[in-house]
């Protein structure tokens, strides 16, 4: 377990990574950024609340200052030793969503991603 120093640390530079991207992909669109949208997996060290403000920090007094950022948690995925089949797995009931064998293997957990960026006068309407 890591301490809040540790937390605000790791949330503190997925903060400046996720504005050096959107800060990039800003200068492309010649659009100014409205709000973003990342995913991550449901199990990552991602805290929304410290990611929000670390973000919103780091964005103060910049083009980016005032946007809204969205966090989405994938689920978790699994794969059945017994049919093969991946799925998602339930923290409540972790078992096979096909065939109900409780032998399962996690796969890797969803990495974070910048998934969108919405842009207000944007040369081109792609995000």
């Amino acid at each position: 377990t890591g301490t809040s120093e540790d937390l605000l640390m790791h949330e503190t530079m997925l903060a400046q990574n996720i504005a050096a991207a959107i800060r990039s992909e800003a200068d492309k669109q010649e659009g100014r950024p409205v709000s973003a949208k990342i995913s991550c997996g449901f199990l990552s060290a991602v805290n929304d609340e410290l990611l929000q403000e670390a973000f919103g920090f780091i964005c103060k007094g910049t083009g980016l200052e005032g946007m809204k950022l969205y966090i989405e948690h994938r689920p978790i995925r699994s794969i059945c030793k017994k049919c093969s089949k991946e799925f998602n797995v339930e923290l409540s009931n972790p078992i096979c969503a096909f065939c109900g064998s409780e032998d399962f293997e996690l796969l890797p957990e969803a990495p974070v991603i910048l998934e969108e960026i919405e842009f207000e006068n944007a040369k081109n309407n792609e995000n």
